[in-house]
């Protein structure tokens, strides 16, 4: 199959890589990253997530964020919401656009939301109605698609089941997820591929960790199957506390490196989002894991024919 001549860049890096971080950035800290994301030309940026701060007291002050950060015609600022609560103070937030999340493994699922796969479509059931009446986009996370480190390997079935569930529950679009970073290319493409026979691969998004180096090569892969949406995180940051040994997820800098030296276009300005990765570790005091801020200059290149 062709490549996507053009590729959705959703940056999930505000709250999925932030979440994970053991120093906490003010409100002001994460309304400038977010700002300079936007700035940038991403056309997605996951802002936070309206989960209790006692479990993640990263994300106290989502609503503050995603009320701050600078909007702009035609970015989506999508927030992370886990039951009804969430998605109460989402709305009165004014957000727009939410995410859930479950997973194709059941002891992961219970280990990261103290929940069932069923007991966490309960939760959903309670609000996603509501959102969809009020004209709120909706995404789906799926964790654990290609390996889980509790249960090993999850059979493709687990996830085409999952993935299913969510759009029948009304999922405008489906992110499958490499949680601890096992996949690789050949596994993607049988996932992704029984995955298109039930859900239309426009509606599929792509979520890869690079824990053992093959997030590139695995969205190579999952482009050839047709999925034109990628989620990645500035600098790389991420990981996950119920995953051990799992590192950050793919950096959108090697990402847009990889796909505009392709010629794939994406609308995002690839050197303001290493700008803006460079601040955030200056804020965290320490070097990000992305291998394009950690390579120095940029060679010249051609335009791709």
């Amino acid at each position: 199959m062709r490549l996507p001549p053009r590729v959705t860049v959703v940056e999930v890096g505000p709250r999925d890589g932030l979440q994970n971080e053991a120093a906490f950035l003010t409100v002001e800290d994460r309304v400038g990253l977010c700002d300079r994301l936007v700035a940038a030309g991403l056309p997605v940026v996951e802002v936070g997530a309206f989960v209790s701060p006692r479990w993640v007291p990263q994300m106290a002050g989502s609503d503050e964020v995603l009320r701050r950060v600078a909007k702009r015609a035609g970015v989506r600022l999508p927030v992370l919401v886990p039951n009804r609560e969430g998605y109460e103070r989402a709305r009165a937030a004014g957000a727009r656009e939410i995410a859930v999340f479950t997973a194709a493994s059941e002891t992961f699922s219970r280990r990261n939301t103290n929940a069932s796969i069923d007991e966490s479509f309960a939760r959903f059931a309670a609000f996603l109605p509501d959102a969809k009446r009020e004209g709120l986009r909706v995404r789906g996370y799926v964790s654990t698609c290609f390996g889980c480190p509790y249960e090993g390997e999850v059979a493709p079935d687990r996830v085409l089941a999952v993935a299913r569930r969510l759009v029948d529950e009304g999922c405008d679009e489906v992110s499958i997820g490499d949680t601890i970073g096992v996949a690789v290319p050949t596994q993607v493409a049988e996932v992704v591929g029984r995955l298109a026979e039930a859900v239309p691969v426009d509606r599929l998004a792509a979520h890869f960790h690079d824990t053992r180096g093959t997030a590139l090569a695995n969205v190579l892969a999952a482009m050839q199957e047709g999925v034109s949406v990628v989620d990645a995180s500035a600098g790389g940051l991420g990981g996950c506390p119920y995953a051990p040994g799992a590192s950050g997820n793919l950096a959108t800098e090697d990402l847009l490196y990889m796909l505009h030296g392709m010629g794939i276009e994406t609308g995002v300005d690839l050197r303001a989002v290493a700008a803006a990765s460079r601040a955030l570790a200056g804020r965290l005091g320490r070097e990000l894991p992305s291998r394009y801020l950690q390579a120095g200059p940029e060679p010249a290149r051609k335009a791709a024919p």
